[in-house]
């Protein structure tokens, strides 16, 4: 019997995200879709603010901390936490 594959990114659905930079006016948004591409992940980005700011972002891009942070975070919080290094995997 064929092993099955580990899915990338298990939590990503629901999960909250702060950008580092506002993307349409906005800064916290949540995942409510993903979709599977061949190797690729893709995550619907979703504001808290407006619903009607949605986009499609490349999964592994939610791993670059230049870009974007796990959970809301103010302005204030973002500039206390030092960025870590990249994780491989997924």
């Amino acid at each position: 019997m064929p092993k099955s594959k580990k899915q990338k990114f298990p939590y990503l659905l629901g999960s909250k995200w702060t950008s580092q930079k506002k993307v349409d006016g906005w800064r916290h948004f949540e995942v409510v879709n993903r979709k599977n591409q061949g190797k690729w992940v893709y995550a619907e980005m979703v504001s808290s603010c407006d619903p009607n700011v949605r986009f499609w972002t490349n999964a592994k891009m939610l791993q670059d901390q230049e870009l974007w942070r796990p959970g809301w975070l103010t302005l204030e919080d973002m500039e206390l936490i030092p960025p870590t290094p990249l994780t491989k995997g997924g």
